[in-house]
């Protein structure tokens, strides 16, 4: 997968997961972040990276999203291994 297609799934999920109260506060919690480093993350490949990764260590996050956003649901594990930060041989929930 082409890095901008990647990039363009990756924003998804951004919005994906701002439009989910109770996911986002997990993905906080989670991460450490704050609301504006979220804000940030749509600029960051490396970060969007991060938000598939919290997205495809559930099946059901990851089926929901790809289910809303028109994917098939093998498409955020194949955008996570074209941004930055993925390490061969992560598999994701896929």
């Amino acid at each position: 997968m082409k890095a901008e297609q990647a990039e363009t799934i990756g924003l998804m999920a951004l919005a994906y997961l701002a439009g989910r109260e109770d996911l986002l506060q997990r993905f906080l919690g989670e991460t450490g972040m704050s609301a504006g480093d979220l804000r940030a993350a749509a600029g960051d490949p490396a970060a969007l990276g991060g938000i598939l990764d919290f997205l495809l260590g559930d099946d059901s996050r990851v089926l929901d999203f790809a289910a809303g956003a028109g994917l098939r649901p093998e498409d955020p594990l194949r955008a996570r291994h074209s941004l930055p930060g993925h390490h061969p041989g992560d598999r994701g929930a896929l």
